[in-house]
């Protein structure tokens, strides 16, 4: 019996000694987490601790780029007239319809002799309006068409992710997919979209969309700007010398300020208005 009691005793001190070498959950501690100095070894320091964490949202299932059919043949499509304070550089055709020729201001158009067209110094390309000659006013009226379809299928598509950043996303990398929010968006500083060059963003906002003076959306590993869609149901304000990427799809109005550039296309439901600013086409 004292043999026995003896053998129990033995085992019960051997089990709390391994216990007391345990974490409180009852895992083993490695040796590695704990300095010399009593301090934590996996503790980054102050300099990684204080920087500020990138936004990085995971990627969604890839989603087909939104077709936008005859409207794609344009660099501006509007409703209601583009308007420039020169000097403005467009590269790329622009249009309006219904509305006439003379919604289309400070361009210094000259009338092609067919009279299906105009020309401007600022437009590396053709001016197109509803009062020109045949095929013009049929081609504009199917491209407006087209542009309001491809405005139904951005607003359809399904949402991967909702209200990000409440309506602010700056400093933010955004991996591609179908944001949505159900106010407005406001871009105040850098934005950075990063993704391959069939990766697909649409970005459905519900009011306006405001990018501030001096910032830039940037396009990262590969991704192209004819991917990029802003569904935007308000309007649309591009600050002075801000940069964008990607196609703009607004019901209402357009305006890049001062300076500002897009690499992209704008189609707006109402009016777009330019203020020496620079938009180029990207490839369809």
């Amino acid at each position: 019996m004292i043999s026995l009691k003896n053998s129990f005793c033995t085992a019960l001190v051997g089990v709390l000694f391994a216990t007391s070498a345990c974490s409180p959950g009852g895992m083993p501690r490695s040796d590695s987490s704990v300095d010399t100095e009593g301090g934590d070894a996996m503790d980054p320091g102050p300099d990684a601790r204080d920087a500020a964490p990138v936004r990085d949202v995971p990627p969604s299932v890839p989603g087909s780029a939104v077709n936008l059919h005859s409207a794609g043949n344009f660099v501006i499509l509007a409703k209601t007239g583009i308007s420039n304070v020169p000097q403005s550089a467009i590269t790329g055709d622009i249009g309006v319809s219904p509305a006439a020729a003379t919604y289309l201001t400070g361009f210094s158009l000259t009338a092609d002799r067919t009279n299906e067209f105009s020309t401007s110094p600022q437009l590396t390309g053709r001016a197109y309006a509803s009062d020109y000659a045949a095929p013009t006013p049929a081609n504009l009226t199917a491209a407006v068409s087209d542009m309001e379809t491809a405005f139904t299928d951005a607003a359809g598509r399904a949402a991967n992710v909702t209200e990000l950043g409440a309506g602010n996303i700056g400093g933010m990398t955004l991996r591609p997919a179908v944001y949505a929010w159900g106010t407005g968006l406001l871009i105040p500083t850098n934005v950075t979209l990063n993704g391959s060059a069939t990766d697909v963003w649409i970005f459905q906002i519900a009011q306006n969309l405001t990018i501030a003076n001096g910032v830039r959306v940037v396009l990262s590993g590969g991704a192209v700007p004819q991917n990029v869609f802003w569904q935007v149901a308000g309007s649309v304000s591009i600050g002075t010398t801000a940069h964008c990427e990607g196609v703009i799809l607004t019901r209402t109005a357009v305006t890049l300020r001062t300076g500002a550039t897009l690499n992209g296309r704008i189609f707006a439901q109402t009016a777009v208005n330019l203020d020496g600013a620079t938009v180029t086409q990207p490839a369809r």
